[in-house]
């Protein structure tokens, strides 16, 4: 099977959609096989319980990180559907066992994972706290960086809808990162072995989603930890997951995840990393400000008894409720909007916008409204 078949087979079928706790790993873990040791590693602000799972018994150390940000949880998903793989007896998961030792944090961040925020308990990105070391989570995190020693680091997050390819328009669904070591963003060769495991993902997943791989801004901040780690010495790849078509659950995207996790292991252990194959990383399009979530062409409005026709996006506001994540769309920009795309677009032809609150699209309300005499749209979509 390719990699992509791989990643459908073994998709956990306990973990859907965008809301994903330490309540919803736990009997994930308790059922991993005694291939893996799961343990304790500390406690977050909350005093929530950060869960390590390591694998393996080879010499080449791998120390990947899910959910350092709460509400970034495709890749946690993506974590446990290698894990089902890594379960399975297949000569090639026998030979990563015996190759790696990985060491996993599926969720760093337990509080925000609850809460569905960015930040921790404390209102703390993590991801700015590497090297200042105020927080539980990012001591924790330390520690075991200090103590495993890994020759490879996976820096697993989610992002946002708005990102696009440059050149393409068309979703980032996946994006990537050699982060830079100082401010120079120059190339070392810390740099080029994280970039080489990046090229051979890059060639693996252009067969599913071709032009829809994106390469991550490198701007240096040594208080990111994926720019702290490059920093010290360790190759450190960064994994965005993004958007695919009508994935807003990212249930498809995971698969694309584990497609990489896989192809990383694979390049590592088959010492593809020969060559310093800059020009070929940097052809990786770059993400790119470029999607809305909804775009509205050609919509009339009366302003100032003046008839004219304006383009209008809305953005989906992610609230969590009852134990789900519900999306909102809300209108987020009025014109401006030359280079810009939607992931749901409509060419209203002229026809006059109206909603409860007016004539004409208010930034911060909701995206329900109709245009012409019939045509009526709810949470941003189209409906009869």
């Amino acid at each position: 099977m390719n990699s992509l078949q791989l990643a459908t087979a073994f998709l956990e079928q306990n973990l859907k959609g965008r809301y994903v706790t330490n309540t919803h790993i736990k009997p994930l873990l308790n059922n991993l096989s005694n291939r893996f040791k799961i343990q304790i590693e500390g406690k977050s602000v909350q005093e929530k319980d950060i869960f390590s799972v390591q694998y393996g018994v080879g010499k080449i150390k791998i120390l990947a990180w899910s959910q350092m940000h709460g509400n970034e949880s495709t890749t946690t998903k993506a974590l446990f559907d290698v894990f089902n793989y890594l379960s399975s007896d297949s000569e090639m998961v026998m030979n990563f066992y015996n190759t790696y030792t990985l060491y996993c944090i599926p969720i760093l961040n337990p509080d925000g994972a609850e809460a569905y925020t960015r930040m921790n308990a404390n209102q703390i990105d993590l991801n700015r706290d590497a090297f200042e070391l105020t927080q539980p989570e990012s001591k924790l995190f330390r520690s075991v960086y200090n103590q495993f020693k890994p020759d490879f680091c996976f820096n697993l997050h989610d992002q946002r809808t708005i990102f696009g390819t440059e050149g393409y328009q068309l979703p980032a669904t996946v994006s990537f990162l050699s982060p830079a070591f100082d401010e120079t963003r120059g190339f070392n060769e810390v740099r080029y072995k994280a970039i080489k495991v990046i090229n051979a993902i890059n060639d693996d997943l252009k067969q599913y989603i071709p032009n829809q791989i994106g390469r991550f801004d490198d701007s240096f901040n040594i208080n990111c930890i994926g720019d702290y780690l490059t920093y010290k010495n360790t190759p450190t790849i960064l994994f965005e997951a993004g958007h695919f078509k009508n994935d807003y659950e990212r249930d498809e995207v995971r698969k694309f995840v584990f497609c990489s996790l896989i192809t990383s292991l694979k390049a590592i252990s088959e010492n593809v990393i020969v060559d310093n194959n800059l020009e070929d990383y940097l052809n990786i399009s770059q993400n790119s400000k470029c999607f809305y979530d909804f775009l509205y062409k050609n919509v009339r409005i009366i302003d100032n008894s003046q008839e004219k026709l304006i383009n209008f996006a809305a953005q989906f506001t992610e609230i969590l409720k009852e134990g789900s994540i519900h999306l909102e769309a809300v209108i987020v920009q009025i014109d401006d909007l030359d280079g810009y795309v939607g992931h749901y677009e409509y060419d209203a032809k002229g026809m006059f916008f109206n909603a409860a609150y007016g004539k004409m699209p208010i930034i911060g309300e909701k995206a329900n409204f109709s245009v012409g005499n019939t045509i009526k749209f709810k949470n941003g979509v189209q409906y009869q």
